[in-house]
């Protein structure tokens, strides 16, 4: 069944959150604060480690660097993708609706960290290759597989951050669900767009925005990470035109 992917996904982030709820009343201040540097850490690895994939290529038995026109691409994505994203202000958008929801799931307001937990979560369980992949492998061809192993990756990941930011990491199933399941029900429509290379480069991308994400976790808010979003739109566009360029 088309879509099984993202049901699963969703599951999990919500059954891990209310497992990491459970211990967050045992954690002192000062775990809380170890435990998200090192979570930092780890999400600096991840990213880094797939940002190095799409950047180093295997060529004449070594590694080089990709050519300079993809450079040159992926310099301009990042770039006009912040320019969009500050412009629509999607990183406080994205705050605005944690502060939305934590008025209706946190009516005592008793939970500071609620709109944190929510937009960190969110952008480390939404961005990445996993994500992208698997939601069209899902739509199309009906294999859940990728998203399957993610669920039990993002079941870990939303279990800890619930057990130090609270619930409102738990709503990160939110943005999963939506976006998730857009790609899996558009990946038909959208397959001749979707090309390896594409594919390829999203990853890429996002791999740089989960390392953004480490680097707020491990240093304090840096990045406005929701704000260069759309450099993943513009990595695609330049993937898909760039066969059709001169250079």
């Amino acid at each position: 069944m088309v879509g099984m992917g993202t049901i699963a996904n969703v599951l999990a982030i919500v059954v891990g959150g209310c497992i990491g709820l459970l211990a967050k009343g045992g954690l002192k201040q000062h775990y809380q604060d170890s435990v998200i540097r090192s979570l930092g850490l780890a999400t600096l690895f991840i990213g880094a480690g797939g940002a190095l994939c799409g950047m180093l290529v295997v060529k004449g038995g070594g590694l080089t660097t990709i050519s300079t026109r993809d450079t040159l691409f992926m310099i301009l994505s990042l770039a006009l993708g912040t320019l969009v994203g500050e412009f629509f202000d999607f990183d406080g958008k994205m705050e605005r609706l944690g502060v939305w929801l934590k008025a209706r799931a946190d009516r005592r307001g008793g939970d500071n960290q609620f709109v944190q937990g929510f937009v960190t979560a969110s952008l480390v369980v939404c961005i990445g290759a996993m994500a992208i992949v698997g939601s069209i492998q899902d739509g199309l061809s009906g294999d859940p597989s990728t998203l399957y192993t993610k669920s039990i990756l993002d079941f870990l990941i939303v279990m800890i951050f619930a057990s130090t930011y609270g619930k409102g990491a738990i709503f990160s199933a939110l943005p999963v669900g939506v976006l998730q399941g857009a790609v899996t029900l558009c990946a038909g429509l959208l397959s001749p767009v979707f090309s390896q290379p594409v594919i390829d480069n999203l990853s890429f991308l996002g791999s740089m925005l989960i390392f953004c994400v480490g680097v707020n976790l491990c240093f304090g808010t840096k990045f406005k990470v929701a704000n260069m979003l759309p450099a993943l739109v513009f990595g695609a566009v330049f993937t898909a035109v760039g066969p059709l360029l001169p250079f």
